[in-house]
């Protein structure tokens, strides 16, 4: 295995977005020897994997007989990875070079950081706000509940659980970011067993923070690089996603305490 500087890893299945994804990353990175692109593929369709087969020039892809999840798949990318730093990347992420190298860089410069995030936006610009500083079933209620009065009524509840006043002129510490985009310390992350595959999907990242926050690693928001995230938003829309949503929160809350409030 040929080390680099940074592994990208990204899992997908069935992926929409995955190919204008990989266009870009052969855009900005290009044949950059400092990056290594390491695609897991968790059972896609077969029209999907022969559409993949045809970046084998640009990335390393691994074709998993099922799916098992997000987590498996990274892990599976990573946790022999030896690359200094590990960038977890969701297959509906846009990202341009030079935000990137400023994260790279400010890592660099501090190494009390174990993982770094990003200010994620929509196309349009506008912010996605998916830091936490806290976690509780009340809080995911009021996201879930469709009556515009009650998220009014609890307006400055939601402001504070979303982190919505987070400055836009320095970096801070947070509890929690969000796995679409996540640049991780290599051996941060295998030091602490990468993420916990016992989360099919939703909460792993949540989990792996609060790992790092136990064993006194930082994580750190930065305001000053920003990717695009076509964030679909699948537990609010699909059931079936809404269930493996719930699945995973109550696996969450049994390992880490229940917090109501």
């Amino acid at each position: 295995m040929t080390k680099s500087k940074v592994a990208i890893s990204i899992v997908t299945y069935n992926s929409r977005h995955i190919f204008d994804v990989l266009e870009n990353l052969k855009k900005e990175f290009g044949n950059d020897k400092s990056f290594r692109i390491l695609i897991f593929d968790n059972n896609s369709s077969e029209e999907y994997k022969q559409d993949l087969k045809k970046y084998r020039d640009f990335a390393e892809i691994t074709f998993h007989n099922e799916n098992k999840g997000f987590g498996f798949g990274h892990n599976s990318n990573l946790m022999k990875s030896p690359d200094d730093y590990f960038l977890v990347f969701n297959p509906d992420i846009i990202l341009e070079r030079e935000p990137f190298r400023k994260m790279l860089k400010l890592m660099e410069d501090d190494t009390s950081i174990s993982l770094l995030v990003p200010k994620v936006l929509n196309s349009d610009g506008t912010t996605q706000h998916l830091i936490r500083n806290r976690v509780t079933v009340f809080d995911y209620a009021l996201r879930f509940i469709p009556f515009k009065l009650v998220k009014k009524i609890f307006d400055k509840r939601l402001s504070s659980y979303e982190c919505r006043d987070l400055p836009d002129d320095k970096t801070v510490n947070v509890l929690i970011g969000s796995g679409c985009f996540m640049l991780l310390r290599g051996k941060a992350f295998q030091e602490v067993g990468g993420f916990d595959e016992r989360y099919f999907m939703y909460f792993e990242d949540y989990d792996l923070c609060l790992k790092f926050s136990l064993q006194k690693k930082r994580v750190v928001y930065t305001p000053f690089s920003n990717v695009i995230h076509y964030y679909e938003r699948g537990a609010h829309k699909s059931f079936k996603l809404f269930k493996i949503f719930i699945i995973s929160m109550i696996k969450f809350f049994n390992k880490w305490g229940w917090k109501f409030i």
